[in-house]
């Protein structure tokens, strides 16, 4: 057998070695991941330090920094400041976040909360919590320490608008996020207040936004329009509730005058007083006061300060102070009560009036009769107000000022004069000898008693009674024997004379116990006269039977006895 060819393979080298293709895969995957890395680098912004009160669950490595709902930088580390009070949160921002944090930026984490009226965070029950941040305006310098917020800024975004200043002496019920109503139209919010010269006042900033804005003039008027407003008048119980928001949160509410002769827009951060209530800002168009004082000696029960002065039961100012103080001339304890009166509430008043001034015109009223008097204004509630007053032939007075103050006369009010007669009734009912009136009293009982019980009164009436037994028993033999009658006559008609006589000492009696005019006395004197006119008939009849026996069976004629 024959052996087979076996061909050899020839290597032939061209040129030098060559570079393996399994190269390739490390060298592309670390160019990407150079790119990577300089894209990384590339997009990350500053790191800033955010200092809060608390942590609110904030997570390293996942939460995150949003604004309008974008992720604009994560969270790197939550930890402890140095004395333990406070938690730093270090985040790292995007590049794109860099124009964002300058050092008027604000930052506060957001978590479910009831602020501003409206509940909000409600999605990070699910998601957690996260920060949020509000840029600056433009101008602001770069920084990267941050003290955070507790609670959320008001405006969370550029509106447009003005800011305000209201100046108050307290602050109120009025809340961060309150609203500001014009014409009942929520206009705006509170957005806060400083504290620097809070020992003297309260500067309140409210912001209005565009176009509402331009309807704040430097003549407009603020208040606070916080909770439900309750008037008690002649029409029944008036109550106003500027909103439900405002009656949670508080409110301010403003007006403009109609009226205002050269209406101007307020600038930003124009300053106005924050009034306690409308009806203050309404009479704040009426600048011009009077001072004036009267002194009280009665009650100023219900009389507080801001109670109304009236004149015809319209009011033309109000009281400013109630406080008391000894007199040395009257030697006793008055009541100061200081009040103005504004001017302006009273029409049609002439420049030759004004130009006389306050104290003549005043002087003209006085003299006629025109005094300040204490009212009360609800007798429901026990309010008393000061009224003007004319009093007709009222002792003159001479006007004249006091620290500054018109003092003004006074005089009583008529429920004081009604109770100053009631007292001086009592007094002199007080004053009557009631015990010797009592024992005079007594007396009288007593001669009534000895009168009605006495033996005249008993001697008459029991003769009375006799005689009158036996003119019943005269009928009742006439009626069955005229003889024994007859005779029994002359007898009948002695004892009624004596029953007279008798019932004469009684009236007597009586007459000086009681009096001729009582009505005793009369009642007995008509039982005299029917005593006296029985008697004489009686007498009559004996003269009659005794002459003429047969006038018993015959009568009498027309014109006399029968002969």
């Amino acid at each position: 057998m024959t052996e087979p060819d076996i061909e050899t393979a020839i290597v032939r080298k061209k040129g030098g070695r060559r570079i393996s293709l399994i190269w390739v895969i490390p060298a592309i995957t670390l160019a990407i991941g150079a790119w990577l890395v300089w894209d990384t680098y590339a997009r990350r912004g500053p790191v800033v330090t955010i200092t809060f009160d608390q942590g609110d669950g904030l997570v390293a490595g996942q939460s995150v920094v949003k604004h309008r709902d974008v992720t604009l930088g994560t969270v790197t580390g939550v930890h402890l400041t140095h004395d333990m009070n406070h938690v730093e949160v270090t985040v790292q921002m995007k590049r794109e976040a860099t124009p964002l944090i300058t050092d008027k930026t604000k930052f506060w984490i957001v978590r479910p909360r009831f602020f501003a009226g409206s509940l909000s965070g409600l999605g990070t029950l699910l998601s957690g919590p996260y920060i949020d941040l509000l840029p600056a305006a433009a101008g602001s310098k770069p920084a990267t320490h941050f003290v955070g917020r507790e609670d959320p800024p008001v405006l969370q975004s550029a509106v447009p608008g003005r800011t305000f200043l209201l100046r108050a002496p307290r602050i109120g019920s009025i809340t961060l996020g309150a609203p500001v109503f014009f014409r009942d139209l929520n206009v705006g919010q509170v957005l806060g207040w400083d504290v620097a010269d809070m020992a003297r006042y309260v500067t309140i900033h409210v912001f209005v936004r565009a176009p509402f804005d331009a309807y704040v003039h430097d003549n407009s008027r603020f208040w606070n329009a916080s909770g439900l407003s309750l008037n008690l008048g002649a029409q029944g119980v008036h109550v106003q509730v500027q909103s439900l928001n405002a009656l949670l949160l508080g409110g301010v509410a403003f007006t403009t005058p109609q009226d205002a002769a050269d209406p101007k827009e307020a600038v930003a951060d124009h300053q106005f007083p924050l009034y306690a209530n409308y009806a203050q800002a309404a009479e704040a168009v009426y600048h011009r006061k009077i001072n004036f004082v009267s002194f009280f000696s009665g009650s100023v029960a219900g009389l507080d300060v801001g109670a109304p002065v009236t004149l015809h039961g319209l009011k033309i100012g109000q009281v400013s102070k109630v406080d008391m103080a000894y007199d040395p001339k009257a030697q006793e304890i008055l009541a100061h009560v200081h009040f103005y009166i504004q001017p302006g509430r009273i029409g049609n008043v002439t420049d030759k009036e004004l130009s006389l001034g306050p104290l003549a015109n005043v002087r003209a009223l006085v003299a006629r009769g025109a005094r300040a008097q204490i009212d009360k204004s609800s007798l429901l509630t026990g309010t008393s107000e000061i009224a003007i007053v004319e009093v007709p032939d009222a002792p003159p007075v001479e006007v004249h000022e006091q620290d500054g103050d018109i003092v003004f006369p006074t005089t009583p009010a008529p429920l004081a004069s009604i109770r100053k007669s009631v007292v001086s009734i009592l007094a002199k009912i007080n004053a009557m000898p009631i015990d010797k009136m009592s024992e005079s009293l007594s007396s009288t009982l007593a001669g009534l008693d000895r009168l009605t019980n006495g033996p005249n009164t008993r001697q008459a009436v029991a003769s009375l009674s006799q005689t009158l037994d036996q003119s019943q028993r005269l009928v009742k033999q006439l009626n069955t024997d005229v003889a024994p009658a007859l005779k029994t006559l002359p007898q009948l008609t002695r004892e009624l004379n004596g029953a007279v006589g008798n019932l004469n000492k009684m009236l007597k009696s009586a007459d000086h116990s009681y009096g001729g005019q009582s009505h005793f006395s009369h009642q007995l004197d008509r039982l005299m006269t029917q005593l006296n006119d029985m008697a004489l008939s009686f007498r009559a009849l004996a003269d009659l039977l005794a002459s003429h026996p047969e006038a018993l069976i015959r009568g009498r004629t027309q014109t006399g006895v029968q002969p």
